[in-house]
């Protein structure tokens, strides 16, 4: 079975199943080497998740799974812009930085190609009902910090 988030003339995002994403709380009985890396990776995926990527316009198709247990920090987005654009833990961002975020450490899931990973981080924000000023600063943003990072 797979879910069809995304499809439109120029890309399709499929999952093999609804995400399932959760907040990891910090607990009175932890050290503080597992508090410092919940603050600073607050949320795991908690299933494998399988997911398709279709560039329709180079006519290339991307298959690959985010294991169980995968841990990201959220959109990274500094707090100088969270009044403008939401803080880096804004419910609408989970599931776009996920993906932007496995590409980014996985690059040659989609071949190296870092414009696709880019549409299709706002094209997940779309579909999270991101208003159209955020997505587009956010979608720059990106774009141009992964140019200035050397991708």
């Amino acid at each position: 079975m797979s879910i069809c988030w995304y499809d439109d003339e120029e890309i399709l995002i499929e999952f093999g199943d609804k995400p399932n994403l959760n907040i990891r709380y910090i607990s009175p009985f932890m050290s503080e080497s597992e508090i410092k890396e919940i603050n600073k990776k607050p949320f795991v995926n908690n299933q494998e998740l399988f997911v398709l990527l279709q560039d329709k316009i180079l006519v290339e198709e991307y298959n690959f799974t985010i294991p169980n247990g995968y841990i990201w920090d959220g959109a990274t987005i500094p707090r100088v812009f969270w009044r403008l654009i939401g803080p880096k833990t804004d419910q609408r961002f989970l599931i776009p930085s996920l993906i932007h975020d496995v590409l980014c450490e996985n690059k040659d899931y989609i071949n190296n190609d870092r414009y696709f990973s880019t549409i299709v981080f706002e094209r997940l924000l779309y579909v999270s009902k991101v208003n159209p000023f955020s997505r587009w600063m956010i979608k720059h943003s990106v774009d141009n910090f992964q140019k200035f990072c050397g991708w």
